[in-house]
């Protein structure tokens, strides 16, 4: 709702000066008022080299509050449009409840800079269709800046003690203008249609124009980077003026002694001018293609170059308009003042300002810091709080008054034992609920460490599965040490290594491109069917000496092959009377990748000499069979060494029944059966 009571300065600092608009605004008769105004020209330009803001602006604002007294009036003061981010963001369809979230993700994405680093605000736009609680074809505005130009803004007002109610750019600023000036915007009253009808408005500053298209509902704001200090530079470049020469000779042209001369210099900065407008709309048009544009208005003193609003018409062919007056502004004593009509141009922006803070601009975002607009809220409600706190501590002396009356009735001698008792049991009762919570705490920290103590250690599973591999292993029903080494069964296993793959596909893969076909030293039907997933690559390197003359499945590699590796091929492993799993804890794919067999000088222990050991020993380095030697005192024996790998997947839940066995031939029967019917 509008304020009805207070007046509101919007302040708007420019790069050629501040202007400054009171504003008092009816409610009731929805009218608008001017109550006064200021013009600050600053003593040079703020971005010519030799111009030091931080300076010019703080002189600026004592001067202004210098010849205006703000008193309680609400202030409004915008910031530089190429300081601030605007976007326009359509949501997809959201719960109502959600859109701060959604909007929260898309700042996010959106704004070029870290949210801590910003104030940022948005509202929703235009009128999204409701479906129960959610908003279909919902837009929002969200506008952002940095918070060390904010601070900087405020920093000269501060310093004079002026409180500002809000922070806007002046992009949004001029739409409030806009819509409440030319569409008719009301507080309270039904919103903007959002025709196809499309105003543009262009603010031309001194090193840039805020460019706004609009219907009310959509809005698309960009910054041309022209302004008019562009011209002066033209002219100052060909026709070799300084600067203030060619800004009064800018001003003055139709008074010059050759116009023609001037505006032929000015026709390029026309024409790139023309140009990124053009460029501008064609881009608004592709992403509104019913979109028409009924008028343009042109705003800010650099409109009035002589012959601008001329060229624009003709080039853009569209209505182009330099407002004389402000139709929605009464107030005849700053209406018709001559200073006021003189730059009348360039207070748009602080009549938006103004119309925002007094409740009646169609956009109510704010850059305003957090912490400012809480302490303010909070120092406006201390006259309230005192009046409260006055009247709550009547009423508790009036109630303290009658507690001591009933006090006195029963603060008797005879009360007193009683409540010593009272008093003793509630401190027994207290010490035990301390010690309680005191072990209560030491479970609870128990129970937290306890996790801790075993998260990321291996479980028993994997001794099983060294118990698996161990029942696979052939061994001798009788001592070793009573067998020739080709009749031992026992293999000796040098080394069990493993590693975590995250596909064993790609074990299995290397398997194939082996050129001696290591696969078909794996059981079926593992050479045919390759595993997935992730898992352990176990290997298992040793050495075998069985040796069978008559039985070639049963020596050598093929020894290890048929016993070991087949083993770990199996479901189960029954040892001892004991069963193991193999397959069904998840082994499988077990393969002899690798194996050597050579042999070596092999001599029984029992009854040789030092000498003999010393000679046995050279002759077994050189690996040089001797014939007097195996007669005497040993023979050659083969050695098989050899490399077995396995994957192991590890099993959730261990299965039933093996998958592989043979079907029941009732099954297979019932089976055949079926198919036949």
């Amino acid at each position: 709702m509008a304020n009805v009571q207070q007046a509101a300065w919007g302040i708007d600092i420019g790069q050629a000066g501040l202007k400054a608009l009171k504003v008092r605004y009816d409610g009731e008769t929805d009218q608008s008022t001017a109550v006064a105004f200021d013009y600050v020209p600053h003593p040079k330009i703020l971005s010519q080299p030799d111009a030091i803001p931080e300076e010019l602006i703080p002189q600026a604002i004592q001067t202004f509050l210098s010849r205006n007294d703000v008193g309680t009036d609400l202030v409004a003061i915008s910031t530089p449009n190429k300081q601030s981010f605007a976007r326009f963001i359509g949501l997809p369809p959201t719960p109502r409840k959600n859109v701060d979230k959604i909007v929260g993700f898309e700042a996010k994405q959106q704004i070029p800079f870290p949210l801590d680093d910003v104030f940022w605000d948005y509202q929703m736009i235009g009128t999204p269709v409701e479906a129960g609680d959610l908003l279909i074809d919902a837009e929002v505005a969200l506008f952002a800046m940095k918070k060390n130009e904010v601070y900087q803004r405020l920093e000269p007002f501060q310093t004079e003690k002026v409180e500002v109610e809000l922070v806007q750019p002046t992009s949004v600023a001029l739409y409030n203008m806009l819509a409440f000036n030319e569409m008719g915007f009301r507080p309270g009253g039904s919103d903007l249609d959002g025709s196809e009808d499309y105003f543009i408005v262009l603010d031309m500053g001194c090193d840039d124009t805020t460019m706004i298209i609009t219907n009310g509902s959509k809005i698309a704001i960009r910054s041309v980077r022209i302004g008019g200090n562009h011209f002066t530079r033209a002219l100052v470049k060909e026709l070799k003026l300084s600067f203030a020469k060619a800004e009064h000779l800018k001003i003055n042209a139709t008074k010059a002694p050759d116009p023609k001369s001037v505006f032929q210099a000015l026709r390029p900065v026309f024409n790139d001018f023309v140009q990124e407008i053009q460029r501008s709309v064609g881009n608004f048009a592709n992403t509104n293609r019913t979109a028409t544009i009924s008028k343009v208005f042109g705003l800010g003193n650099g409109f009035k170059l002589a012959g601008l609003q001329k060229f624009l018409q003709q080039n853009l062919d569209y209505e182009v308009v330099r407002p004389d007056t402000l139709e929605s502004l009464s107030g005849d004593a700053v209406v018709n003042s001559p200073l006021f009509q003189e730059n009348i141009l360039t207070f748009p922006v602080s009549y938006g300002l103004a119309l925002q803070a007094l409740g009646a601009g169609k956009l109510s975002t704010s850059l305003l810091p957090p912490e400012i607009e809480t302490a303010r809220i909070i120092r406006r409600k201390k006259p309230w709080a005192t009046v409260a706190a006055a009247s709550l501590l009547a009423g508790l002396s009036g109630a303290m008054f009658w507690n001591g009356l009933a006090y006195g009735s029963v603060n008797r001698e005879g009360f007193q034992s009683a409540i010593d008792d009272a008093k003793a049991y509630a401190t027994e009762v207290s010490g035990g609920e301390s010690a309680y919570g005191g072990q209560k705490s030491a479970f609870e920290a128990a129970k937290a460490e306890a996790p801790s103590l075993v998260q990321g250690r291996r479980d028993t599973t994997w001794l099983e599965v060294y118990d698996s591999i161990n029942a696979c292993l052939p061994r001798d029903e009788v001592d070793a040490g009573q067998l020739a080494p080709g009749e031992r069964r026992a293999v000796s296993i040098k080394s069990v290594t493993c590693s975590h793959v995250s596909d064993v596909a790609s074990w299995y893969t290397e398997l194939e491109g082996n050129e001696e076909e290591q696969k078909t030293l794996m059981p079926e039907p593992f050479n045919t069917t390759p595993p997935s997933g992730p898992g352990y690559v176990f290997t298992l390197t040793g050495t075998s000496w069985h040796y069978e003359p008559d039985d070639f499945n049963m020596q050598k590699h093929d020894y290890v092959y048929n016993t070991l590796v087949k083993n770990l091929a199996e479901w189960q492993i029954v040892r001892d009377g004991q069963t193991y799993d193999v397959r069904r804890m998840g082994i499988s794919h077990p393969v002899l990748v690798e194996n050597k067999t050579e042999d070596i000088l092999y001599v029984p222990k029992a009854g040789r000499t030092a000498e003999q050991d010393s000679r046995i020993a050279g002759q077994q380095r050189r690996n040089a069979p001797n014939p007097q030697a195996a007669a005497d005192e040993g023979q050659n024996i083969p050695q098989t060494k050899f490399r077995v790998e396995f994957i192991w997947q590890p099993q959730e839940e261990l299965l039933d029944a093996d998958p592989l066995a043979p079907a029941e031939e009732g099954g297979e029967a019932a089976d055949s059966e079926d198919a036949e019917i």
